[in-house]
């Protein structure tokens, strides 16, 4: 680690929300995070909804698509 420390991260566990996901037929509550649509211009506008990233492996917390999670579209009702 000495030798080359850039090729290590040290940080604390974050635990995600958890919300129901359904995963070989049944529920399961799964590690999701959020991520708004935000367009930054002249001015800035958060968009109702958003990408949500989603552990599919059970009991993980690692949403990264690239290590096996998964995304959907979040979807806000406004009325």
């Amino acid at each position: 680690m000495k030798a080359t420390p850039r090729n290590y991260i040290a940080q604390p566990t974050l635990y995600s929300s958890i919300f129901p996901v359904i995963l070989e037929d049944n529920f399961e509550g799964c590690h999701v995070d959020l991520r708004p649509y935000i367009l930054y211009d002249q001015d800035i506008s958060v968009y109702p909804g958003g990408l949500t990233r989603v552990a599919l492996k059970r009991g993980c917390l690692v949403v990264n698509s690239s290590q096996g999670g998964g995304n959907k579209d979040t979807w806000v009702l406004c009325q």
